[in-house]
């Protein structure tokens, strides 16, 4: 069910966005040379991720030459600085002016009703993020299964880059008994999987429950990158990932 963004009004987004970051423009002319913030608000398109609450996808967050100005400018000396503003800047950007779909088919709640990809404390926290890594892999390179760790604040984005593949996400607990073997005790169910498609340029948003109580992995072993019917073919893959650390107890 398609909506509107996280904010209340076209304009008081734009009045929000000018307060906290200054004026943007849709001119590549004046636009940082790795992104260019305010220009894709017409392709942004929230997808909630149906069976893990806090998991958003944004399939068309970059556009083709964005992508590739990006990649360009990553071996840039102080890159990392300016891209975690640049992209901090988009990333929420992108969460108040994009259209919300929480679900073809399904019964619009009160909760839906206020459908956003970052509950509004994190989407408006100072600083956004603080902390952004990139990482090249290889064909047949991946991640494993993880949950990201536990000194990182809720809210972690994660833009896909190059190539194509596909996201796992399971239950951080499994639901089934373990024995000593490593099986399940029979009559236990191996724990759901749920893929999720990344093509380049896309951004997936996780918070609340897809960040703590599921675990994501990207399994890159040939026969195993499968999306509709056909095993997808696989190139190097560049992931930018920004996230929040927590605040130190001292």
């Amino acid at each position: 069910m398609a909506g509107g963004g996280c904010c209340d009004g076209d304009s008081n987004c734009r009045a929000a966005l000018r307060e906290a970051f200054g004026e943007s423009s849709d001119s590549d002319s004046n636009a940082p040379s790795g992104v260019s913030s305010g220009a894709g608000r017409e392709r942004w398109r929230w997808e909630a991720v149906a069976g893990i609450r806090g998991l958003w996808l944004c399939a068309a967050f970059l556009s083709a030459d964005e992508q590739a100005r990006l990649l360009a400018t990553i071996q840039r000396e102080g890159w990392f600085i300016d891209a975690n503003n640049q992209l901090s800047t988009l990333i929420r950007e992108a969460i108040c002016l994009g259209d919300v779909n929480v679900g073809v088919g399904s019964e619009m709640t009160n909760e839906d009703e206020d459908a956003c990809p970052l509950p509004s404390d994190l989407l408006w926290r100072e600083p956004f993020f603080d902390q952004l890594i990139a990482n090249r892999y290889n064909p047949g390179e991946g991640i494993r299964v993880h949950v990201d760790l536990m000194r990182f604040d809720d809210g972690i984005a994660i833009v896909s880059l190059e190539s194509a593949c596909v996201m796992h996400f399971s239950q951080a607990e499994p639901t089934g008994t373990v024995l000593d073997t490593g099986h399940l005790k029979k009559g236990d169910r191996e724990p759901t999987k749920i893929p999720v498609y990344l093509n380049p340029g896309s951004l997936v948003v996780m918070s609340g429950d897809a960040r703590y109580l599921w675990k994501h992995e990207i399994n890159r072993k040939p026969g195993v990158q499968q999306w509709d019917g056909r095993e997808l073919e696989q190139h190097r893959r560049t992931s930018v990932t920004l996230r929040k650390l927590l605040a130190s107890p001292n």
